[in-house]
């Protein structure tokens, strides 16, 4: 089966839904033209049909393999990195001062999604290179930028992140690796780091980490984590990599999925790194990066569930099997009706997910080019629904597809499976979607739910825009928009956050429900009488209304989650 990028539904989107007009009108954008968008789409397109995609099934059957301290990428990876980074696309949106585009995070953000349809494995190196050009570029010394942002944005050098240890997963605060002022502007960084994206490989160049430690005096918790830049390399006075610095590879993980993608125990024994940003400030730094790879990391759910679906259909197109009355494909299972629920399900989830997410990403680049409180808070409301909602629905999407399949969904040379063990794990990444849910009632809601309601409001804007068009999607939604106004001033009230958290998940879906509802009126709008109309038909009158059971659990409260005791639950 070949992976066809979504080149066309990014041109609609940005043309049509998501508001890329606007961005274009201010200076800092201004470049990003129609034209220039749509050329990089279709170049990104190029890339991950014809390079990327024919890697997808050899990083499974073939991963990442640990030789004698050395890693070993699957077959293919290092030319089709070799394209990724020739090709300029590791800095998209990175500074021109250093050699990168300087073009908005919605272009990036599309980047990603198609290029985790293509191939997710090798997707991730780039990702975490451009989390980390952008943690330097706002945290680094300029002689640290001088040194390693050319490098890091021409892709000749990649970046982690190190944050894990095993003693200390999302309680970053527990983590114990050390860091030993040198005297001479360097830090000795000894500990052990787990679950490194890419930790090491043999694509060329220099890995660069992003490590967090902490310094002998430092307070315990986050508020003593400082953040260090520690190259595999050292860089000799010319800043060309020499001698090796002192870490290394412990073990390779054993993974569900992504098996292409090396995900590395590290060891720091007194490596030399530098520091990034203020001591002790290493969280403030840190979730610059980890900001970026949230919204990264719901676009790779999304591409994922992009290309489980395409799988899905073409199986179907194909597939005979009994005899239906719908006559353009009575002998396919196309022609069947829980069929056609699932691949049309399928569909306008990984729409609502996309608009979400391009969203996000517009409402971050205003925010970067106007330096507006509005925008930014709406960004920072959009990103743990973003990254959610994307992966939960890469999940949901990549599940119904092994389901098409049927018995041979569950056989591993149809592909199928594939998609359902890569995609698991970016529900887990960059903290965990329950985690993500408590952010979005917690401290997304300090402002007392303002920026909720200035999102319902355009909710409800477009509700009016479509009253005359679309009488009945326009009612649904706006009773679903009522619905979760009420649920959210419900939450503002709860002072026990436990309360809100008790209900965070089942809200943060009933938002998402909500906001994809309305950016598909939306686009059914901008194609009336088209397939996109159709599809924003099914699901508003399907989908749509699931927000009813989703907002009656978020506002339950937490009393029954703790009623059973221990004993109780383990009980038969």
């Amino acid at each position: 089966m070949t992976y066809r990028a979504p080149v066309e539904d990014y041109n609609f989107l940005f043309d049509h839904v998501v508001g890329l007009a606007a961005l274009r009108a201010t200076s800092r954008f201004e470049d990003a033209t129609e034209d220039v968008t749509r050329a990089i789409l279709t170049e990104a397109g190029k890339l991950c049909e014809e390079v990327m995609a024919p890697l997808q099934r050899i990083g499974d059957t073939q991963g990442a393999k640990l030789e004698n301290g050395v890693v070993r990428t699957s077959p293919g990876f290092k030319e089709g990195y070799r394209a990724i980074s020739e090709g300029g696309w590791v800095g998209i949106s990175a500074d021109p001062e250093y050699g990168g585009m300087g073009l908005p995070m919605a272009l990036t953000a599309a980047v990603t999604d198609m290029m985790s349809g293509a191939c997710l494995s090798l997707q991730l190196c780039p990702m975490l290179s451009q989390g980390q050009i952008e943690a330097l570029e706002h945290h680094a010394s300029d002689t640290l930028k001088a040194l390693y942002l050319p490098k890091l944005i021409s892709g000749e050098w990649t970046g982690t992140m190190n944050l894990t240890e095993p003693q200390a997963g999302s309680d970053v605060g527990a983590l114990t690796t050390k860091a030993t002022d040198n005297g001479d502007g360097t830090y000795a960084i000894t500990g052990q780091k787990i679950y490194i994206t890419w930790g090491d490989h043999d694509l060329g160049g220099n890995v660069c980490h992003l490590v967090l430690a902490r310094l002998p005096d430092a307070p315990a918790g986050v508020r003593g984590i400082s953040l260090f830049l520690v190259p595999k390399l050292m860089l000799d006075e010319d800043g060309n990599p020499g001698a090796r610095n002192s870490l290394s590879v412990v073990s390779l993980e054993h993974k569900l999925g992504i098996h292409g993608s090396p995900t590395c125990v590290m060891q720091y024994d007194g490596a030399t790194g530098w520091l990034v940003g203020e001591r002790e400030g290493g969280m403030a730094a840190m979730f610059t990066m980890m900001n970026n790879a949230r919204l990264g990391v719901g676009g790779q759910g999304i591409g994922v569930a992009e290309a489980a679906f395409q799988h899905a259909l073409a199986y179907a197109q194909d597939r005979k099997q009994g005899k239906t009355p719908e006559i353009a494909h009575k002998d396919t299972i196309l022609g069947h009706a829980d069929v056609r629920r699932m691949l049309t399900t399928m569909k306008v989830e990984i729409f609502a997910a996309r608009a979400i997410a391009a969203s996000n990403a517009v409402a971050i680049d205003m925010a970067t080019a106007t330096g507006d409180k509005a925008w930014k808070a709406r960004a920072a409301l959009l990103t743990p629904i973003s990254k959610a909602f994307g992966t939960d629905t890469g999940i949901a999407v990549a599940d119904m597809g092994l389901q098409v399949h049927g018995g041979m969904g569950f056989i591993e040379e149809t592909g199928a499976a594939q998609f359902c063990r890569d995609v698991r794990i970016t529900a887990i990444y960059e903290g965990t979607n329950g985690i993500h849910a408590m952010d979005l009632v917690a401290r997304k809601m300090m402002d007392r739910g303002e920026a909720a309601m200035a999102l319902l409001d355009e909710v409800a804007e477009e509700v009016e825009r479509a009253r005359d068009v679309f009488p009945r999607m326009a009612r649904d939604v706006w009773e679903a928009c009522e619905s979760m106004r009420e649920a959210t001033e419900w939450l503002v009230s709860q002072t026990d956050l436990q309360n809100r958290f008790a209900g965070a998940v089942p809200y943060l879906h009933a938002f998402a429900r909500v906001l994809g509802a309305q950016l598909h009126l939306k686009a059914a709008r901008a194609d009336r009488g088209g397939a996109r109309e159709k599809l924003a038909r099914f699901y508003i009158q399907r989908i749509l209304p699931e927000h009813i059971a989703l907002l009656a659990h978020a506002q339950a409260g937490a009393e029954d989650l703790y009623a059973l005791t221990a004993d109780e639950l383990a009980a038969s």
